[in-house]
């Protein structure tokens, strides 16, 4: 019971702990972190996200609803979402959320501040939500693990700059991705064989897409709106059922 909850939750806990470290490093630097050292760190972040979303994307051309290829469900599904996404002014709604703690808790200090925008860093984002999901459901915390080394270095100008609070993030961050994780995990008992399941495998690819995008703001090539997409993990198993009921 023990060993399962690790599995289904691990990426959480390596996700916590680097933040951690990134925090504690962060406040015995300071602020001496050169800025082309911040710049460096991103854009090997960036990278690494690049070939994860890839590798993901790939998923799709496992994902046959029916008679319907797995990269037109996949595009349908993120034509849609991306529809709804703007219709719903996602994107915009996350980031006023963001500004608008910040607004509210700042007069509170710096311990304040520096917890509210890691905490909304870390915990919002496609990354977080598909990474949790892949540890419930398959026990890969391979997603989980590389948002954690982006998360970790992260924290480090963040630290030196906001303090301890950076640190306290990880409060909402376990209670979050944690919670995804098991609710997916009960869930994948659901299905006869999560790690074929060809609904899973259009999940996963959509997410890739997504994360492929996160990369794309990581190294300045363009702005993806990635937060207006978020509709498409909801429609693309909805997507599957019509495609099988059709065919």
């Amino acid at each position: 019971m023990v060993v399962d909850f690790w599995l289904k939750t691990s990426g959480t806990w390596i996700n916590v702990f680097t933040i951690l470290v990134g925090t504690v490093l962060g406040l015995l630097l300071g602020s001496r972190l050169p800025k082309r050292m911040q710049q460096i760190i991103t854009q090997a972040l960036g990278l690494m996200t690049l070939w994860i979303g890839i590798s993901m994307a790939g998923r799709l051309a496992d994902a046959q609803g029916g008679a319907i290829d797995g990269a037109v469900l996949g595009l349908l599904a993120m034509v849609s979402g991306g529809f709804l996404g703007e219709w719903w002014q996602l994107e915009d709604r996350l980031a006023g959320l963001g500004d608008w703690l910040k607004k509210h808790l700042r007069g509170q200090g710096k311990f304040t501040e520096g917890f509210v925008a890691t905490s909304l860093l870390f915990c919002i984002g496609p990354m977080a939500l598909i990474g949790s999901l892949n540890n419930g459901l398959s026990n890969d915390n391979t997603l989980l693990v590389i948002k954690a080394m982006m998360d970790g270095l992260a924290s480090i100008p963040f630290a030196s700059t906001y303090g301890l609070g950076v640190g306290f993030s990880t409060l909402p961050l376990l209670i979050y991705q944690g919670s995804l994780s098991l609710l997916a995990a009960v869930f994948s008992n659901l299905l006869p064989n999560p790690e074929a399941d060809p609904r899973i495998f259009l999940l996963t690819g959509i997410g890739g897409l997504m994360i492929m995008g996160i990369s794309f703001n990581l190294l300045e090539l363009l702005r993806v709106r990635v937060g207006s997409f978020l509709p498409a993990l909801i429609l693309a198993p909805l997507l599957f059922e019509l495609a099988q009921w059709l065919t």
